[in-house]
């Protein structure tokens, strides 16, 4: 008689209705239909014979054969992202990928600067990059669709995934304009700010709150003429001389030659930046690059 065979397409997908508590949030962080995930659901049940998950409240948790059946789950799929990683650092004769989601709020020259030394690590390399926001990148890190995460913060202890916050270092952050703006606003700087067009990152950005909470502790209000999710079109507005703007003091160089804007000043603030992984320890290649070169040349 045949040992009978499970079905991890599934399982995938109990595991992702477990991780996230609904199948809405599931279907949202698979990127598939609500009733394609509960059919996934049905079959699996109906194949093991158990009921796994069982409403709570506006959510779902899972039963105690579900508990049993998500800590093989994690243990599975946590194996399959070790041997993916572990063949990835064999030479085959083809690009290894790199698969890197980038929260959006982080500067595109940040980003750039800390990928550049992945393409120089031993062997041939294809990078794939995915910017989006940071709960819906952690769900792709989650089920091993991205090797690592660039943000500006740690993963949260009120999120779902297991994932390990990793310190790629911290700058400065400074305060640019194109020339006339500069020159306006250079005298009495930072209560010049006050006033003064700013252009900032939305909300849920680190940056912005650390610009909000060193404005608000100076009662310096500036006025915003935008808000910005991309960090690139941020630049290029601050390029066409809409409004000043901020940006690490690591990428004074790169802003001053990319945007054409010049230094006003530097704030006494610091902004942090992390690399985000279902792993403790990293053993890519180009991962190990990447780390190497971001505490040892970028944020010094």
């Amino acid at each position: 008689m045949l040992a009978p065979v499970l079905n991890f397409h599934h399982l995938r997908y109990f595991w992702a209705v477990a991780r996230e508590g609904g199948v809405t949030r599931a279907a949202r962080s698979l990127r598939v239909s609500q009733p394609a995930v509960s059919a996934q659901l049905r079959a699996l049940e109906q194949e093991l014979g158990e009921k796994l998950l069982a409403r709570s409240g506006r959510g779902l948790v899972p039963t105690e054969a579900g508990r049993v059946a998500l800590r093989y789950a994690e243990e599975i799929f946590g194996l399959g992202a070790e041997m993916v990683e572990t063949l990835k650092g064999r030479p085959t004769g083809r690009p290894a990928r790199l698969a890197v989601g980038i929260v959006n709020v982080i500067p595109k020259l940040v980003a750039h600067r800390l990928l550049q030394p992945a393409l120089q690590a031993a062997g041939p390399l294809r990078i794939v990059c995915v910017e989006d926001r940071l709960e819906r990148l952690l769900a792709d890190l989650a089920t091993h669709e991205l090797d690592l995460v660039l943000a500006d913060a740690p993963a949260g202890a009120a999120t779902r995934v297991r994932a390990y916050s990793h310190l790629l270092g911290e700058s400065g952050v400074s305060i640019f304009g194109i020339e006339a703006l500069r020159d306006a606003y250079r005298r009495g700087f930072p209560r010049s700010l006050d006033g003064a067009p700013f252009l900032l990152p939305t909300p849920d950005a680190t940056l912005r709150q650390i610009l909000d909470h060193w404005l608000s502790a100076r009662r310096i209000r500036p006025r915003i003429v935008g808000e910005f999710e991309d960090s690139a079109l941020l630049g290029v507005f601050g390029q066409s001389g809409a409004g000043l703007f901020a940006a690490p003091s690591v990428l004074e160089r790169d802003v001053r030659r990319q945007y054409g804007a010049r230094l006003l000043g530097r704030i006494e603030a610091r902004e942090r930046f992390y690399a985000l992984t279902v792993e403790r320890r990293l053993r890519h290649p180009a991962l190990v690059a990447l780390f190497d070169t971001a505490r040892e040349e970028l944020f010094v």
